[in-house]
């Protein structure tokens, strides 16, 4: 019941956030693009924070699985990134398609990782 409640908190904020980027990239796959960034950099945090309190070998509590399984797997939209790319590949907007994969993978990767030393991962 918790990842459902979690899950409908994060696909409730991904709407209104995508909303409201909408309002400024109409006709972009920005808005999707920060979405997904600010995605990763949450869980990161909260993947650090929930390996602090874990001992070794464990598994996440249910706090932490609600709001990493739940939340974060709403709120990300690799679904809709992957109908961009394709969107973008079927107009032949090759330029815009491939820095599009590569702000969202690469700075992605950055934002989990900037999330997860922020969160109190050394590594």
């Amino acid at each position: 019941m918790a990842v459902a409640g979690a899950g409908a908190l994060g696909a409730v904020s991904r709407y209104l956030l995508t909303l409201g980027l909408r309002q400024v990239w109409s006709e972009s796959p920005w808005p999707v693009a920060v979405v997904n960034l600010v995605g990763c950099f949450g869980f990161g945090v909260c993947w650090a924070i929930a390996q602090g309190a874990l001992v070794p070998g464990r598994t996440p509590g249910p706090v932490a699985t609600a709001i990493l399984v739940g939340f974060f797997g709403a709120f990300t939209t690799f679904s809709a990134f992957a109908l961009d790319g394709h969107l973008l590949l079927s107009e032949r907007r090759f330029g815009l398609f491939a820095v599009n994969m590569l702000v969202q993978n690469g700075l992605g990767i950055l934002a989990l990782w900037l999330g997860m030393l922020s969160g109190g991962t050394r590594s």
